[in-house]
């Protein structure tokens, strides 16, 4: 775990980098449209694909220390053992969904490569969006595997 640990922040740090270009990119672009009435061409297309990575960049951190969102209104009056079996479960079909989104996200950079599909200002090639999008998505999922697997409390464990 220590290791999915490490990966996950690694995502974490790219993905606060990443925003933090997006904020710099509004930034120029906003004072230069406000002062000297230019802007940045394509500012909305590095933002969107910026954020489109950062988000899926930040998936793992969340998964690994237990981020998403528990409707526990059904089970709050449970046993603990109970509600960690519905943890386990949970985290399952959270991995099993992610390895999903992993595969049709391939297959989607793969079919954008192919085809050369790019944005309309910059002619950014969308297939790297894509293709940098996978890495996290099967990291969560081999997150949510292995906490599914061994539980929660093995965060500090092997």
């Amino acid at each position: 775990m220590k290791t999915l640990s490490f990966l996950a922040q690694a995502c974490a740090v790219i993905a606060g980098l990443l925003l933090t270009l997006v904020t710099l990119v509004t930034c120029v672009s906003l004072i230069g449209r406000n002062t000297t009435g230019s802007t940045l061409l394509g500012d909305y297309e590095l933002t969107a694909v910026a954020a489109g990575a950062a988000i899926t960049l930040f998936l793992p951190l969340c998964q690994y220390q237990q981020g998403n969102i528990i409707v526990d209104f059904f089970t709050s009056r449970m046993p603990a053992r109970i509600n960690a079996r519905f943890d386990r479960f949970g985290a399952l079909l959270l991995s099993l969904m992610l390895f999903l989104l992993a595969w049709r996200t391939g297959v989607g950079c793969i079919n954008a490569f192919q085809s050369q599909t790019t944005t309309m200002m910059l002619g950014f090639p969308e297939w790297i969006v894509y293709a940098a999008m996978v890495p996290p998505l099967v990291l969560t999922g081999v997150i949510g595997l292995a906490q599914c697997l061994f539980g929660f409390d093995a965060k500090d464990g092997a």
